[in-house]
């Protein structure tokens, strides 16, 4: 073989020196051999079969790495060699992948790679990197690129870590050995699959000998028996996690476990006492507390849960105990009324029991306890007590006055047995019709009953103690009034029969009937007849039908209502109870037209209009209603037609010549459209055919030509003779309407006491005037103050 042909394709070199134990070393080689030959350098194996030298390659293992290096020097990973390097200086050596540049640093030149910082196999196990060797000044690459592996090497640096801390636990009290409380676990971070750096061991620090822990598991479990949450309830306990299989130099991380102890009912209840007393008034009302008892039980929650009863008394049905469900406590209640004069002292046996029972601890005794209760009744002045809850009587409404109708009883139910004053309580006998007796309680009558007027009578009798009026009580009386037959029967209604003058005999004209307020314990029994005055001459006949109801017949064949229009029918209607009560009730008949059917044509008019149901009253109201009607129909023509003639003024404040008040507030002496100042300046100027605006133009006489005045002078005498003139010619003006106008300019008259008020008068005074009230007069002055309102320098200017 040439050797200078066969060279060893790479060669790493990784340093291994004994002051850094744990770097690995990894060779990089190259397969060779062979002759050359025609196709290159050949070879023969083994057997002597022909060999073919391939392309250059490299061939890796993995790169190992402590981590946590502590070093002040970078720590040194390995060296890469290929033999195209010839060491002149022309190779460089490339590293990719993770880490490479910051992590990883290579020499160019000498391939060796360094790890610049601090790794930590937590935060990353291993790095992938590429490595290449290219020509430094061409940069071809003379070898491919192959990748390899840096594994970081594990240390124990982390110690275990518990998933809580702490943990909370309950386990029930009086727990067997061994029972099964809570399982804890730790977790450590370095690597399981190198040494024992994550391999974790489990002990105990605090907790012994309560409680213990599996060293492999962290399960926790109870190590003493009968532990008694009433003795001691919680318990702390520290639990140790060590790696390193639990030897020395082993890092370690330590949890708390609060462990409580539930409860169980392993306690029954008892009583405090065995005997209770109880003091109660026997005024008390059925339904209150008499007493309230208590059974202790060490146990909480629903193991603490009891149910009180009675299991024995010396007054069956008087009382009765409930459970208080938020307390735990027993009621006694009152189920009967007391009475200290009957018996003045109780005696119960009340048993309390567990409403939960545990059977596992059954053994420790009966889970119930018994106390007796003794209930003494305190002597109270009660108030008189009638010998009934009510009283019903019974009276007859024909009795007299002051008859007795029955009586009650009442007495003092205490010992020292007071006398009884009797009354009666106003408030329900208003009308005083009743009284009683105030010594022996008897009900008398004060008034006449009828019992038409009212069958019942409740009233309240009060009893009252003798020696001390505040004791009082009542009873209700309810007083019937029995039905005497003092009501004679009528008609049931008021009947209007008319009967045909073509009548024939025995013809049924009307069926009459009665009514009667009394009630006979047999019910109504009628009889009807015609009165007995009235049967020598009757035109007409009663027969009773024998059911409370009568026909009225007629007794001839024809009715003329010329001469008999009306016929008064006397019916005679008595009853069949005795004492028998009897009336006479007038019957009405009226005699009609009628066709040859029966049927009514025309009756007198008194019978059409009682027919037609108007009475005379009525028809004066309708009469009336319609007078009223016209005359308000024609007073509200008068008035629309006096309203064509309304003057436009309406307002007495408003009466100025040529203005007409819209409702709206004028512009002051700068308005110019409600009146023409320069009219009184110049007289001339009025037109001839200027109408008059205070009133509807109508105009019936041509307009007269006034003479023409000469022009008014700036004074007041000129002035007054225009306006007398004016004036004048108002008045020998027939258009001019028939009312005065009144028309003021700037003259006020002679001796007012006021002065001239006009603003025309103002424009000739010498003398200064203040304006300034006018700003506080509102906005709807604001153009006055504005043109009268500034100061004198302002106008001036």
């Amino acid at each position: 073989m040439d050797r200078r042909r066969v060279c060893v394709l790479m060669v790493l070199w990784v340093m291994a020196h004994l002051s850094s134990p744990g770097h690995g070393l990894r060779a990089l080689r190259r397969t060779t051999g062979g002759h050359k030959g025609a196709a290159g350098l050949t070879g023969q194996d083994a057997n002597g079969v022909p060999l073919r030298r391939s392309k250059r390659g490299w061939m890796w293992n993995q790169f190992f790495l402590l981590e946590e290096y502590t070093g002040s020097d970078m720590q040194y990973v390995g060296k890469l060699h290929s033999d195209s390097d010839r060491g002149d200086g022309n190779t460089r050596y490339v590293l990719t992948g993770e880490g490479a540049g910051s992590l990883f640093r290579i020499d160019e030149k000498s391939g060796d790679i360094h790890a610049t910082k601090r790794l930590d196999r937590e935060e990353k196990a291993y790095y992938i990197l590429r490595a290449k060797a290219v020509n430094r000044f061409t940069n071809e690459a003379l070898e491919g690129e192959s990748e390899f592996i840096i594994k970081i090497h594990d240390i124990n640096d982390n110690e275990p870590r518990f998933t809580k801390d702490p943990y909370t636990a309950r386990v029930p009290e009086m727990s067997d050995i061994g029972t099964s409380v809570i399982q804890v676990t730790a977790a450590d971070a370095d690597d399981a699959t190198y040494g024992n750096s994550a391999r974790v061991v489990y002990s105990i620090l605090e907790g012994q000998p309560y409680f213990s822990v599996d060293p492999e598991t962290g399960l926790i479990k109870t190590a003493l028996p009968g532990m008694d949450r009433e003795v001691k309830e919680n318990y702390q306990v520290v639990i140790q996690a060590k790696d390193m299989a639990g030897q020395m130099g082993g890092l370690s991380g330590t949890t708390t476990v609060s462990i409580t102890l539930a409860d169980v009912n392993d306690n029954p209840p008892r009583f405090a006492k065995t005997v209770y007393e109880f003091r109660v008034p026997e005024s008390s009302d059925i339904g209150s507390a008499v007493g309230v008892i208590r059974a202790m039980d060490n146990d909480i929650g629903e193991n603490a849960e009891m149910e009180y009863r009675i299991i024995g008394s010396d007054g069956p049905g008087m009382f009765d105990v409930t459970t208080n469900r938020s307390t735990q406590e027993g009621v006694i209640l009152l189920r009967k009324p007391l009475d200290f004069e009957r018996k003045r002292q109780y005696s119960l046996r009340i048993q309390v029991e567990n409403s939960h029972l545990n059977p596992r601890f059954f053994s420790v005794g009966p889970f119930r306890d018994e106390a007796t209760i003794k209930i003494v009744v305190e002597d109270v002045d009660e108030p008189p007590m009638f010998e009934r809850a009510s009283y019903v009587m019974e009276v007859k409404e024909d009795m007299a006055r002051n008859t007795t109708i029955g009586s009650v009883s009442a007495s003092d139910p205490d010992d020292k047995n007071s006398l009884v004053r009797y009354s009666i309580d106003r408030r329900t006998d208003m009308d005083r019709m009743f009284n009683v007796h105030a010594g022996n309680g008897s009900v008398f009558i004060l008034r006449e009953l009828d019992r038409e007027e009212n069958a019942w009578h409740n009233i309240s009798v009060i009893a009252t103690e003798f020696n001390n009026p505040r004791q009082i009580s009542r009873v209700p009386v309810y007083i019937r009034v029995l039905d005497v037959n003092d009501n004679a029967p009528t008609f049931a209604t008021i009947y209007e029969t008319f009967v045909c003058e073509n009548a024939k005999a025995n013809q049924r004209i009307q069926t009459v009937s009665a009514t009667d307020p009394d009630d006979p314990l047999g019910g109504h029994r009628f009889f009807f007849s015609l009165a007995q005055e009235a049967a020598g001459k009757a035109n007409f006949s009663v027969r009773d039908n024998k059911d409370n109801t009568a026909w009225i017949l007629t007794r001839r064949n024809s009715y003329n209502s010329l001469q008999m229009s009306i016929y008064h029918v006397p019916v005679v209607i008595s009853d069949g109870v005795f004492p028998m009560q009897s009336s006479t009730n007038t019957l009405t008949v009226r005699v009609c037209s009628c066709d040859r059917e029966g049927n009514m044509k025309l009756c007198n008019a008194e019978a059409l209009t009682a027919r037609a149901g108007l009475s005379t009253g009525a028809l004066v109201a309708i009469l009336l209603c319609v007078i009223i009607l016209l005359m308000i129909v024609v007073l509200f023509a008068a008035l629309r037609r006096q309203r064509k003639k309304e003057p436009l003024i309406i307002s007495k404040e408003d009466v100025r010549d040529n203005v007409v008040s819209y409702n709206d507030e004028g512009g002051g002496e700068e308005d110019t459209q409600a009146f023409d100042i320069g009219t009184l300046r110049n007289p001339e100027a009025i037109e001839e055919t200027k109408q008059r605006r205070d009133i509807v133009p109508e105009t019936f006489f041509p307009p007269v030509r006034r003479p023409v005045l000469p022009p008014i002078r700036d004074h007041n005498g000129d002035v007054r003779d225009f306006i007398n003139q004016r004036l004048q010619d108002n008045d020998s003006d027939p258009t001019a309407p028939p009312y005065d106008s009144l028309a003021t300019y700037a003259y006020e008259g002679t001796g007012s006491v006021a002065e001239s008020l006009s603003s025309l008068e103002s424009v000739t005074t010498d003398g200064d005037q203040d304006y300034n009230y006018l700003s506080e007069w509102g906005p709807r002055f604001k153009k006055l103050a504005d043109m009268y309102g500034g100061d004198d320098s302002d106008r001036d200017s």
